[in-house]
């Protein structure tokens, strides 16, 4: 934890600028068409995030030491993390996705080591205090809350199932958390321009000049739930499959597989409601968000307020 406390101070630290502050003619050119990613398909528009590190007002020439030490130290984070994970595994010879502190560590790695692989498509740098942020907060209530001493799998844990529904859901939850941060980041930003159009310009939260546009912001997000939503529906499915082989029937109204389906519906009528109705901007984004919250609902509130067969969090 104290490799991710680092990582946040300096992505934090670089977000700031320490008073250098990005012009709007700067950032228009650093992500204008000449330098970015393109992305077609309904409701994807022109441009992208920029290959480039010129996120936060910073010449070709000139590179941002803070950030560098940032994404440095969060892969030192990411080795440590996924070796912790690995001896939590090997402590009882199993995968350590048994109860909710294992989900809480391992699904936490899944969302660092997405991010950083992200990096290397888009820069995302801008980013890394509200994902890091996440995942320290999240490992701080595995270790003070949801901790579990290393046991056996419940019976209806051991299966190979685990590892094939259990993973590509970590992996699609993890696109969810970067979509949302960018979702939050969009609304935020969408404000401010409102408010600069009119002629009103913002007095707080002069770090978001350096971030891209609201329009940019949105669509990167949207690429990132067109990605993860399959990944959620194949979840979906296999757990279905792995149902059907323990408890015999393919659905059992258990509050963990309600909620998994609210989340694909809600999912589904954003990406919906992009493709078919060409709602953007901050219409799509309060979609995304409810369903992001239906997601963190399953996630902590399924796995600890409700009872059935999902009923296995280990929390008190």
């Amino acid at each position: 934890m104290a490799a991710y406390a680092v990582a946040l101070i300096a992505f934090a630290i670089d977000l700031s600028g320490r008073g250098r502050v990005a012009s709007p003619g700067v950032r228009q050119q650093e992500f204008g068409e000449g330098s970015v990613l393109t992305l077609n398909g309904p409701g994807a528009g022109g441009t992208e995030l920029p290959r480039t590190s010129l996120a936060a007002g910073d010449t070709s020439s000139e590179k941002r030491q803070t950030v560098a030490i940032a994404v440095m130290v969060t892969w030192v984070a990411l080795a440590l993390h996924i070796g912790a994970v690995v001896c939590r595994g090997l402590s009882v010879d199993r995968v350590p996705w048994g109860n909710m502190y294992e989900f809480s560590i391992s699904g936490s790695v899944v969302v660092t080591a997405v991010y950083l692989i992200a990096l290397w498509r888009a820069d995302l740098r801008f980013l890394g205090t509200f994902v890091i942020g996440p995942v320290l907060l999240t490992l701080g209530l595995a270790i003070a809350v949801f901790y579990t001493d290393a046991a056996q799998l419940v019976p209806a844990l051991q299966s190979t199932w685990l590892v094939v529904h259990v993973s590509v859901a970590f992996v699609a939850s993890a696109l969810f958390v970067l979509g949302f941060s960018l979702t939050v980041l969009q609304l935020v930003q969408d404000r401010r321009e409102a408010l600069a159009a009119a002629g009103k310009p913002p007095l707080r939260g002069a770090f978001m000049e350096k971030l891209p546009s609201a329009g940019v912001l949105d669509r990167t997000s949207y690429r990132l739930y067109a990605v993860a939503f399959p990944l959620w529906t194949f979840t979906l499915i296999a757990g279905a499959i792995w149902a059907e082989k323990s408890w015999g029937r393919y659905w059992n109204w258990d509050p963990k597989e309600i909620w998994s389906f609210v989340i694909w519906v809600a999912y589904a009528s954003y990406l919906h409601a992009r493709a078919t109705r060409g709602w953007d901007g901050r219409r799509a984004a309060y979609l995304a968000c409810v369903a992001f919250f239906c997601l963190m609902f399953n996630w902590f509130g399924v796995n600890i307020f409700f009872s059935g067969l999902h009923s296995y969090a280990g929390v008190g």
